[in-house]
């Protein structure tokens, strides 16, 4: 299974006068791990597709809160 959420560890000069970031996470849309539409895709009901911005159940990503 495939994770949409991916993180990498940019460099961290000692001579940076800022607090350094070690660990930068993003989000990958899930369009991205599907090669073609197949035909009779799952579907939300009207309304929900309205709300989530997407009418298809395998395109719907969710962007968690980044509040601690």
């Amino acid at each position: 299974m495939f994770s949409q959420q991916k993180n990498y560890f940019p460099f961290v000069s000692p001579f940076d006068p800022c607090v350094p970031i070690r660990i930068k996470i993003y989000e990958t849309p899930p369009s991205l791990y599907l090669d073609f539409q197949p035909n009779n895709l799952p579907q939300f009901s009207l309304r929900k597709a309205a709300s989530l911005g997407t009418l298809w159940t395998v395109l719907y990503s969710p962007y968690p809160s980044k509040k601690l």
